[in-house]
């Protein structure tokens, strides 16, 4: 216990000397302010995934008539140990950021409890309301039921929803402005902390972002190369040349010396699917195949060839069988 009290000692020590030697004035970057609710959202999305994996067993939907519910206590948590406890989320802690008070103040001002409270409840109440919004509006709506007619309880339902709407709507508009304000002066990225009084300031003295490019570049030639694909491959018939590859790698015969050995049951299998074929029908070379399967291949691919001979396929006609019945 008395180790542990010393090294809370030295930590505080050591908070104070760099409290100290931080330059408060220092502007945060804006992208760093950005990164860190990035962070954020991620750790949150990663501790919501592990803890469905939990249920992964049970039935399907369990979770979701209290979804909101446990996201808004899963939130809590992540609350409770790290920004009420450091005054720092985990992403202002990975880019050596921390809140302070919004105070004119050369020394730094750590949060109060009770802005620790505001901003967590202006961060969760709106996210709360949102997902149970229209549950909420059912409910009030059927608890006056018992008291108003249906026409009236109609009404109270259009009345609460267009209410809502307005305010969700005053609410993002609040948000865009604040966001615009963001951009002006580089404070505050999000309206909880405007309205919470808490500024993002630098938790060590001398941070310098440090970019990699390494990545960004990887990423870029990746993109780059993978829309390339996409522009190229809808112009390329790959059926056809899967053909002409097969045609030079297996030796395939040209058109007519394949016709001249075809053999005398070729009407009796399709060249596409090698079943019997359905509605005969030829394009040409004289292999035979079902009027649906070359039908549908021809319609995907104008310049068709046929897959066994590698003859250009012409328009498919019905075949005919010619027998000859001689005479006792």
């Amino acid at each position: 216990m008395a180790g542990l009290t010393r090294d809370h000692n030295h930590r505080t020590a050591g908070n104070c000397d760099s409290d100290s030697a931080v330059n408060l004035q220092t502007p945060v970057l804006r992208i760093s302010q950005l990164d860190a609710h990035e962070l954020d959202s991620a750790l949150e999305q990663l501790l919501w995934t592990q803890f469905t994996q939990c249920f992964q067993n049970c039935p399907p939907g369990v979770l979701t008539p209290v979804e909101p519910e446990l996201k808004a206590l899963l939130y809590l948590l992540l609350w409770r140990f790290t920004l009420y406890s450091s005054s720092a989320t985990v992403g202002q802690s990975l880019l050596s950021l921390r809140y302070q008070s919004t105070t004119v103040s050369s020394h730094y001002k750590p949060l109060s409890s009770r802005q620790k409270l505001g901003l967590a409840l202006l961060t969760l109440v709106p996210r709360w309301l949102q997902e149970r919004s229209y549950r909420l509006i059912s409910y009030f709506g059927l608890s006056a039921r018992g008291a108003l007619s249906e026409m009236d309880d109609g009404l109270l339902q259009r009345g609460l929803r267009k209410a809502l709407v307005l305010v969700s709507g005053l609410a993002k508009f609040a948000t865009l402005v604040n966001f615009l304000v963001f951009l002006r002066n580089g404070r505050h990225p999000v309206l909880a902390e405007r309205i919470a009084g808490a500024q993002t300031v630098f938790s060590k003295p001398n941070v310098v972002r440090d970019v990699n490019y390494q990545y960004m570049n990887r990423e870029l030639l990746w993109h780059g190369f993978a829309e390339f694909l996409i522009f190229l491959l809808p112009l390329v018939n790959l059926r056809k040349l899967k053909s002409t590859v097969l045609l030079h790698v297996l030796g395939g015969k040209s058109s007519n010396e394949e016709g001249a050995r075809m053999p005398q049951d070729v009407w009796k299998y399709c060249g596409l699917c090698g079943e019997w074929p359905t509605m005969p029908h030829t394009v040409g070379c004289g292999h035979v195949f079902c009027y649906y399967c070359i039908k549908s291949h021809s319609i995907a691919d104008p310049y068709l060839s046929c897959p066994q001979c590698g003859a250009e396929a012409g328009t498919p006609k019905m075949f005919e069988i010619k027998m000859q019945v001689g005479g006792r």
